[in-house]
């Protein structure tokens, strides 16, 4: 992806959110919602899916999402990590943002970061951007979005948003050292994301879905619990699947662990129309699904007449 060629700002821009990289990671929701509210709370007119889990929060987006641009709507998407420019971590429609949009709005980010309490602290590079997300996102008035938490969900900068549908993906040992030591712990810290009001769906199992269970229970929220889909055949560019929903499905992500981010998807797409917030139609899915890409994560290319499997996992 070739940059903005008068791109002095988006470069100036990148430095900037480097800069900010140095505080690292320091989980709690104070310093965002302080960002967004003097941002003017542009979080507080999107509604959409927040995406939790340890493994295939990625795929999930890439598959929703392609079903939701097959059915004409406009989705605001937040793909990580990035595989050649950072914009590709701000996306509507599958398209990143151009440079000098993302200039500006990092600009007002920061802006808007220097004049926050110094009690607070300066925000980090991830809540910096979890604000400009949303600011573009309320700018160019998407008709949802599908958001995907950096790390655990209790705490993170993505929870300041509560877009009426929590997905949890699966749940299994990641990021010890700030979530806890057990898959309780960690499911405990991932179940936070679901609120009062929403529609939640999860993939997990074990003592993880009786976490999630008791989350969803307590706050009266409606829960799909999910199984990774029945494979019918598997080939090199892609699989096929068996969904309740759709029956024989085809899915263009490749790996059999695509069967079970597929099924999360569609129950997402599903607890999207339940909500009132999209409905994509089943030949919009099945079509979505079919032609998803999710570019580095088991991508066949071509190259000089030799197959090359390229997996940045």
């Amino acid at each position: 992806m070739n940059e903005d060629p008068a791109g002095a700002a988006y470069h100036a821009a990148l430095a900037a959110l480097a800069e900010r990289g140095r505080f690292g990671i320091r989980l709690g929701l104070g310093r965002t919602l302080a960002l967004l509210r003097e941002l003017g709370d542009p979080q507080l007119g999107i509604r959409g899916a927040l995406v939790a889990g340890t493994n295939g929060k990625g795929s999930v987006l890439a598959l929703a999402g392609a079903a939701i641009r097959a059915a004409g709507l406009r989705a605001g998407e937040t793909p990580k990590p990035h595989l050649v420019s950072y914009r590709e971590r701000l996306q509507i429609a599958g398209r990143p943002v151009d440079a000098a949009t993302f200039a500006e709005l990092v600009q007002r980010a920061i802006a808007a970061a220097d004049r926050l309490p110094r009690r607070l602290g300066d925000p980090t590079e991830f809540e910096l951007l979890t604000a400009v997300v949303f600011s573009w996102f309320s700018a160019e008035r998407v008709d949802l979005a599908l958001v995907e938490v950096g790390l655990g969900g209790r705490l993170d900068a993505t929870h300041a948003w509560d877009g009426g549908v929590a997905a949890i993906t699966n749940v299994d040992l990641d990021h010890t050292d700030r979530l806890g030591p057990t898959i309780a712990h960690i499911a405990r810290e991932k179940a936070a994301i679901i609120e009062r009001g929403d529609r939640a769906v999860t993939g997990a199992t074990g003592d993880a879905l009786a976490i999630v269970r008791r989350r969803a229970a307590r706050l009266g929220v409606p829960l799909t619990i999910v199984e990774p889909a029945p494979v019918l055949d598997v080939d090199r560019d892609g699989l096929v699947v068996e969904l309740p929903r759709l029956g024989r499905t085809r899915v263009g992500l490749r790996g059999r662990h695509q069967a079970a981010n597929v099924a999360v998807a569609d129950a997402v797409l599903d607890a999207l129309e339940s909500a009132g917030i999209a409905t994509v139609p089943d030949e919009a899915r099945r079509s979505g699904y079919a032609d998803a890409r999710w570019p580095g994560r088991l991508e066949l290319l071509t190259i000089d007449g030799r197959d090359v499997l390229l997996d940045g996992a």
